[in-house]
């Protein structure tokens, strides 16, 4: 930390406000660096292909990375969570020791962040261009490519800096739901209206059922939306009290969504990432063709590679273009009538290439990111001092105990590991299906976008409502300042 500190002491950062901001200030904030973020979403990078705009195939990692492929924005937020997880997997390792209750050790900490998500942007930039995840309009425009991918994954590291800084909360969370607001009424506009049109104006018997199935994604997109804002009330309540004051206590909150919709992030982002990371593995040669196709089989679509095959297309939500979504081919009917009897190619290193149902796909993608999301849902507790233990351990330093048991932290603990690790392993499977079934039925948004708009825009709620009560209360703000 200390040979950083002369590096991350000479990168530029955004100042903190003067004074204090009220709460219209922070929305007035909040609004100009999204008016920014939006911008930089809509201007394409000059030299690169603009029908990378419209993929269907990326159109998930676009929302899961707050990005726009083919866009100045391309990286997205890539940097930011990936150097974020880093550290902290470092830090939970032993290898770095931060107090991050120190003020000093905190914002060192934050300079070493903002260096390494950097150092990833510029990386990532390169790697883009040269696995071909950004097409070009001609190879000669690949330095000046990576030149503006880096650019604006930059800007969106200090754009999500001023969003802390003077936002009304992280700029990361504001990115991905504006990302999922715009693509929810960008297909509205776009793709659902026309197609209902064009239903009724083809006269036949069946236009006004085809005029109401083209509303489908939007529907399957607001069942999603009330199904999560339903999932955030369902929680476990275990009685707390103050051991030095009899009759003082409350209620300890357990909800379902106990990891919230992080769980489903990091699968779906661990699933997209290996499917562009695999892309380098497209047409080797030697002893590791075999292997490269039992992975991941690639196909050229319009010139760029697709993923097609493999155990990595299986555990994917992709659909070979026009197939996608039910847009692409006609509607829900020609959309479940392909997924039904189509089949997919898997290799077999020892026994070449064997046809895999459609139906066997959205299985397995579904039963592999359900399992994920569990498996990231206990690692996420323990990495973040949610498990039973660290809670115990939280609620004897500020004097509670559950009524009926002694104070000892291992009592609370062990009443703690009957509710905690359960609730967490049916909250992440129950985000892992929902964020599945969504994506499968074609929601506009998609099931994971949604799911993230959703918990986002709650804890946004929760964050104007604690201002307004704060600012309403001056007395008690200062107590907590």
């Amino acid at each position: 930390m200390s040979i950083l500190d002369s590096i991350t002491g000479a990168i530029p950062g955004i100042r903190k406000p003067l004074q204090p901001l009220t709460t219209r200030d922070k929305l007035k904030w909040t609004g100009i660096i999204m008016g920014v973020y939006f911008l930089l979403f809509s201007i394409p990078a000059f030299g690169s292909n603009a029908t990378a705009l419209n993929q269907p195939a990326v159109q998930l990692a676009n929302i899961i990375f707050a990005a726009r492929v083919g866009s100045l924005i391309t990286v997205g937020i890539t940097p930011i969570v990936l150097s974020s997880i880093v550290l902290q997997l470092l830090q939970g390792a032993g290898f770095l020791k931060i107090d991050m209750q120190d003020p000093e050790q905190k914002a060192k900490m934050q300079g070493v962040q903002k260096l390494a998500a950097i150092v990833i942007a510029l990386i990532e930039a390169v790697i883009f261009v040269k696995i071909g995840y950004v097409p070009l309009a001609a190879s000669s425009f690949a330095s000046l490519v990576t030149l503006q991918l880096a650019i604006g994954a930059i800007a969106i590291i200090y754009l999500d800096e001023s969003m802390a800084k003077y936002g009304i909360t992280s700029g990361l969370n504001l990115f991905i739901a504006g990302g999922v607001a715009y693509s929810i009424v960008a297909g509205t506009i776009t793709i659902i209206f026309p197609e209902a049109i064009a239903a009724i104006q083809a006269g036949t018997t069946a236009a006004i059922p085809n005029a109401i199935l083209a509303f489908g994604p939007l529907f399957f997109a607001a069942i999603v939306f009330l199904i999560s804002i339903y999932a955030y009330d369902i929680k476990v309540e275990l009685p707390i009290a103050f051991s030095q004051l009899r009759g003082v206590g409350g209620r300890f909150p357990i909800p379902l969504l106990y990891t919230s919709v992080l769980p489903v992030i990091l699968a779906t982002s661990f699933i997209l990432s290996m499917s562009v990371w695999a892309r380098a593995l497209a047409g080797v040669g030697g002893s590791l063709a075999n292997t490269a196709k039992f992975i991941a089989l690639f196909q050229s679509v319009n010139g760029q590679p697709t993923l097609s095959g493999g155990i990595l297309y299986l555990i994917s939500p992709i659909f070979p273009s026009p197939y996608a979504s039910p847009y692409g081919i006609g509607g829900y009917s020609a959309y479940f009538s392909y997924l039904a009897t189509h089949t997919t190619q898997l290799f077999i290193p020892t026994g070449g290439f064997v046809l895999v149902p459609e139906w066997i796909h959205i299985i397995f993608y579904t039963i592999v990111l359900v399992l994920l999301c569990i498996v990231f849902g206990k690692f996420w507790i323990e990495m973040t001092g949610q498990s039973p233990k660290n809670v115990a351990s939280q609620l004897q330093d500020v004097g509670m105990q559950i009524p009926g048991f002694r104070r000892d932290p291992r009592i609370i603990e062990n009443v703690l590991n009957k509710y905690i690790p359960t609730v967490a392993v049916l909250g992440s499977g129950f985000v892992g299906l929902l964020a599945a079934l969504a994506t499968l039925t074609g929601a506009v948004g998609t099931g994971v976008g949604i799911l993230l708009t959703v918990g986002i825009m709650y804890m946004v709620y929760q964050q104007l409502e604690r201002e307004n009560a704060l600012a309403s209360m001056p007395g008690v703000e200062k107590l907590l300042s």
